[in-house]
């Protein structure tokens, strides 16, 4: 149950980060969800949006943080 409390502030502490940063530096980062590769459909009354080009990129670099985090002894 201890090693849950520890994840749960992990969780915790990664999404105050990312909050910050997108609030700081939010438009600095406006090319996120208009890269080659998202797929974007507007018509009359009629919005789709899938950003599948945003989401591999964001799940590499995930990916590349938890890795890391695992290779010097974190808690994942």
């Amino acid at each position: 149950m201890q090693q849950f409390g520890k994840i749960l502030i992990a969780i915790g502490i990664i999404i105050l980060i990312v909050g910050i940063i997108l609030f700081f530096f939010g438009d600095k980062l406006s090319f996120l969800g208009h890269l080659p590769g998202d797929i974007r459909i507007e018509r009359e009354n009629f919005r789709f949006y899938f950003p599948i080009t945003t989401m591999i990129l964001l799940s590499a670099i995930l990916s590349l943080v938890l890795w890391i985090i695992r290779k010097i002894g974190g808690m994942f």
